[in-house]
């Protein structure tokens, strides 16, 4: 295995690629944890990004791509590898079809679509983090989620560029065939939408936005909502007979409803602090680590786990 200095001469060979040493992955994170990766690259090229990813696997280097960050939380010891991120953000439209390049970002392609009288993506304002990263956890509010527009999706599965289908891609709530497949990434998305009144749109958008915000403040370091919302189906039915209808929200209960029942709010490890407001948003308060993060969302599924029986589900991704 080649040493980082040499890895790092490698990849610097590759037109159109930045490439760093030691790159803190909070930097790169929403939640501003995380330690230095020993290679940190990035491009808005599919070619250099191919390229890059080939020298390391020829050369033994494990490789990890991240997006916006906005659902990470990277290890305190870092990564001891190559991580990389696709930047790629090119937005086009020809009539009512979309394509959105994985490294735009999320809010930008919502406007996108919203100043051009397209419906179908307008309920997504608010939510941070890049398109490639909304397809791969089919990310979605308010009833509905980027799924229902998406036609074609374009990605690398580590041997070849591909395309899917809707079909293909095996979207379920917040899942898809990409979270099974780690490996393959994706380059970009087209999307059917419909025409729609433009100022309607905007203003439903524009609505999200302040809701959102109230809730999760841009300036909070946080991944929004930490764990899944459940299907009132999918719970044991001694769990759902207890759920008080008024918490069930299209056939959703909120995470959040079962944390209030353990005491979740305004618990605390270190810096890492549930919000007194909201059972289901964990932040960081100052100079939080990973390992307290972790330990304090451990400490809630237990809880939750030894009340009602069951294990909530993570909406965040672990790197390290």
């Amino acid at each position: 295995m080649p040493t980082i200095e040499e890895m790092h001469a490698h990849l610097a060979a590759i037109p159109n690629l930045t490439v760093s040493v030691d790159v803190p992955l909070a930097r790169h994170t929403r939640f501003g944890v995380g330690g230095p990766a020993d290679l940190y690259a990035e491009t808005c090229a599919e070619d250099a990004f191919l390229a890059a990813i080939r020298a390391a696997e020829a050369r033994g280097i494990p490789t990890m791509v991240i997006g916006g960050g906005t659902n990470l939380i990277v290890s305190d010891r870092g990564y001891r590898g190559l991580v990389l991120r696709f930047l790629g953000d090119d937005l086009r439209a020809e009539g009512n079809r979309v394509t959105a390049g994985a490294g735009s970002e999320l809010q930008r392609l919502v406007d996108f679509t919203v100043d051009r009288g397209l419906q179908g993506l307008e309920t997504l304002a608010g939510i941070p983090g890049w398109t490639g990263a909304a397809v791969y956890g089919n990310a979605g509010a308010y009833g509905h989620s980027i799924s229902e527009r998406i036609a074609v999706v374009r990605f690398f599965d580590g041997a070849r560029v591909r395309e899917f289908s809707n079909a293909e891609c095996q979207f379920a709530y917040r899942e898809s065939i990409f979270k099974r497949h780690k490996d393959w990434i994706i380059f970009s998305v087209e999307l059917e939408m419909e025409a729609a009144d433009r100022e309607e749109l905007r203003r439903i958008a524009d609505d999200i936005v302040k809701t959102r915000n109230r809730k999760f403040p841009v300036t909070m370091q946080c991944a929004g909502s930490i764990f899944k919302n459940l299907l009132l189906r999918d719970l044991p039915p001694a769990v759902a007979a207890h759920v008080p209808a008024e918490a069930v929200r299209e056939g959703k209960v909120p995470a959040a409803w079962f944390l209030e029942q353990v005491g979740a709010k305004g618990l605390q490890r270190g810096d890492i602090r549930v919000a007194d407001y909201h059972a289901n948003l964990i932040y960081n308060a100052g100079h939080g680590t990973a390992a307290d993060l972790c330990s304090l969302i451990q400490d809630l599924k237990a809880r939750v786990g030894a009340r009602f029986g069951f294990d909530l589900e993570e909406e965040v991704q672990y790197v390290g």
